[in-house]
């Protein structure tokens, strides 16, 4: 049978809609942020932003409500970087990351931490974090003696992959800036973290549905995770196929929404690292490939036309406002500027707690 090929133009609103920014959803948050299975949050304050550009009339309480109620958790999973997830996500998903987790770290740390035993560390640092929370360097310095060749913030961070540990309150918390204290999973929820048999099969269909159509290689470079190839061939008579324009396999799920191309997409202003943008390896459906690489610097995206074609920043502004700064990437047009412009306003005024907004557009 002939396989459907999907044009760039069709995949980049098949994005937007899977990933909530074809038109903001009336959802809850903690529903969207099961729904995307997790959000970049390396940057603490970030995912509000990523939540105020998915939802109708989201308000910072609403996360703040979920992070102090640990209905959410920041911990590290996907790629080994800092996620916001659902509690359940955390409990289910962590185990299945642990060994990336480990060859990641090792990758980085491993000639900087000589003569460490990782079993030893872990046994070591754990139950000080399950004592009271604290940061990965205070724990580092605590038990640095009995590696005198590394240092502490090293052995910290290599505690962040060996132990599963989550960063609590009032880190993360709107409008607060505090250390990143941690503790064990365990102790914050209530419960070891466990991965049920299915739960790989599992994630693959969450990436799908909130990513696809895409390709195995994307669900790679999305979860960092190594084994894939026997899920998706054990989940394919359970998957649809399509071909892209380079006509390569793209797998999806079965009725899962595909908008027509010539779809309108509002204009969208994404947190750094939004995994709408990290979220594939192929990441040419909402970024051009010259601008590929501010994508791993933290620039925050302006979507004009359903692709990014901006970077925004914010800054505070007189009388406790907000002013957020844009730069396109390419021309845009008055139409474009003035939508750009009224998003911007919307977008300061989020930011500054309802005070009226200030906008800068290049």
């Amino acid at each position: 049978m002939a396989v459907e090929v999907l044009d760039r133009q069709l995949l980049n609103r098949a994005t937007l809609e899977r990933q909530l920014l074809l038109g903001r959803q009336d959802r809850t948050a903690i529903d969207a942020i099961s729904h995307l299975v997790a959000l970049q949050a390396q940057e603490p304050l970030e995912p509000y932003v990523g939540l105020w550009s998915r939802i109708t009339d989201f308000e910072p309480r609403h996360l703040v409500d979920l992070l102090a109620g640990r209905r959410v958790v920041r911990t590290l999973l996907m790629r080994r970087t800092l996620h916001l997830v659902t509690s359940e996500d955390c409990l289910e998903l962590r185990p299945l990351h642990d060994a990336m987790l480990v060859t990641r770290m090792k990758g980085t740390l491993g000639r900087r931490l000589p003569g460490v035993d990782f079993e030893d560390l872990a046994t070591a640092g754990a139950p000080l974090f399950a004592e009271m929370p604290r940061t990965l360097s205070e724990v580092g310095g605590t038990i640095k003696d009995r590696w005198p060749g590394a240092s502490p913030r090293d052995l910290g961070d290599a505690l962040s992959t060996l132990v599963p540990l989550v960063q609590i309150p009032p880190r993360g918390i709107w409008g607060q800036r505090a250390p990143a204290r941690n503790t064990t999973v365990e102790v914050w929820l209530g419960r070891r973290p466990e991965a049920p048999p299915e739960a790989l099969e599992n994630l693959v269909l969450r990436y799908l549905q909130a990513y696809g159509p895409a390709s195995s290689a994307d669900i790679r470079a999305w979860s960092g995770l190594s084994g894939l190839p026997a899920v998706i061939k054990e989940l394919r008579p359970r998957l649809q196929t399509f071909r892209d324009e380079r006509r390569r396999e793209l797998l999806d799920v079965p009725g899962a929404p595909l908008p027509n191309s010539d779809t309108q997409a509002p204009v969208r202003f994404l947190p750094a690292f939004d995994n709408a943008v990290l979220g594939y390896d192929d990441r040419s459906r909402i970024i051009d490939d010259e601008h590929r690489g501010l994508s791993v610097q933290g620039a925050r995206f302006v979507l004009i036309g359903g692709r990014v074609a901006g970077v925004w920043t914010s800054s505070p502004a007189d009388g406790d406002r907000v002013e957020v700064a844009v730069a396109p990437l390419r021309r845009i047009s008055k139409t474009e500027r003035t939508l750009v412009g009224d998003e911007a306003q919307r977008l300061s005024r989020f930011l500054a707690d309802g005070r009226p907004g200030v906008v800068k557009l290049k």
